[in-house]
């Protein structure tokens, strides 16, 4: 979101009326001001020639006339009320809000047996999901939503476009030792980027047959350590591209490889290894108008960051909004300010204590009125 701060306004502006109250309560404090200065004025020009008077210096201590008195005790009294009448008007900061759109990112992520060695930390699976939690973290979920899909040799869905974060991060801790495909099963020895790819355009077209069309920005992210490029995967790139969903690619494993981890009914047989294929990702990725990432090249956050940016920049603006701040609070806060800097000004005990719970009092309900 972008915003522009458009100045105060208030919600019940008739209550500014009575402002007048305090202005002519001011007007009469600054003529109670003069009249005691006159009256200072005098009595400072009395106490120098009655001396002369009496023949010589006067007997006793010389008498002083404070130049304000409990006038600075109205004064405060005077503000306190002003401020009361401008919280009772209710001002709010009004801010123009442009809202940007969100994002529907959907997850196609390999689970076949290669992503279970063991060239990075822990191993190319667990290290796929901690991506993927960054990535989680790094939406906003209000409007941002996400899916995900597995894929070996077929593809499942796991998760619907949704914009629960409940349910990303459920999947995310039910997935997060190792992926669904078993190594017994044929069908996990192979990765079928094509299928994975056929199963996103799935979810987005069922998404839009039972909500309608999304405004908001939308991308798949292939997570994956490689397959040869193949006609096939140029189809499904091509059909994707048609639907205008560009393809992002993270690579994951290291160029030096390791070893896949075999069956317990296959031990006999000789190992197989797997390398992370950055030349074929990396041509999934243009072909798709993405752009290619690998992890731990760069950091996660900033992977997920930079997705996200451009997956947004292709949504529409979510138009114009006013967006709202209350400000009474602070003038609430004002005017227990101004009654308890006027407190210091009062010598009488009784109207002291008379003042004090008046002041609580008038806080009180006026904080159930603007409530």
């Amino acid at each position: 979101m972008n915003a522009a701060r458009l100045g105060v306004q208030f919600v019940e502006p008739q209550w500014l009326l009575a402002l007048a109250a305090p202005g002519v309560l001011l007007l009469l404090w600054i003529w109670q001001l003069w009249q005691r200065g006159a009256t200072v004025r005098a009595f400072r020009r009395a106490r120098r020639v009655l001396p002369a008077f009496a023949g010589g210096a006067a007997d006793g201590p010389i008498e002083r006339i404070p130049r304000f008195g409990d006038l600075l005790f109205w004064l405060s009294l005077v503000a306190a009320l002003a401020s009361t009448i401008l919280a009772v008007a209710r001002p709010v900061i009004v801010t123009s809000v442009v809202r940007t759109g969100g994002v529907d990112i959907v997850i196609l992520q390999d689970g076949s047996a290669s992503m279970r060695v063991r060239d990075v930390p822990d191993d190319r699976w667990q290290r796929s999901m901690r991506f993927l939690r960054t990535l989680g973290e790094s939406l906003r979920w209000e409007h941002d939503r996400i899916a995900l899909a597995l894929f070996a040799t077929t593809a499942t869905p796991q998760i619907r476009l949704t914009h629960d974060p409940n349910t990303f991060f459920f999947f995310l801790d039910h997935l997060g030792v190792e992926p669904p495909f078993r190594l017994e099963d044929e069908g996990t020895w192979n990765t079928n980027i094509e299928r994975g790819i056929h199963w996103g355009l799935r979810v987005i077209e069922k998404d839009e047959e039972i909500r309608g069309p999304s405004t908001n920005g939308r991308a798949f992210i292939l997570l994956s350590d490689g397959q040869a490029w193949s006609g096939q995967v140029e189809r499904s790139v091509a059909r994707a591209l048609a639907s205008r969903i560009p393809l992002y690619v993270v690579g994951v494993g290291t160029t030096a490889g390791g070893i896949i981890p075999e069956p317990q009914r296959a031990a006999n047989l000789r190992p197989l290894s797997s390398v992370l294929d950055r030349d074929s990702l990396s041509t999934i990725a243009t072909a798709g108008s993405g752009r290619y990432f690998e992890l731990d090249r760069e950091p996660d956050r900033a992977i997920a960051n930079a997705v996200i940016a451009a997956t947004r920049a292709r949504a529409p603006s979510g138009g114009v909004v006013a967006d709202t701040t209350d400000l009474y609070w602070y003038f609430l806060a004002g005017a227990a300010g101004c009654l308890l800097l006027g407190v210091l000004f009062l010598n009488d005990r009784a109207a002291l204590a008379l003042h004090l719970g008046a002041t609580a009092a008038t806080l009180a309900l006026l904080t159930v009125i603007l409530n």
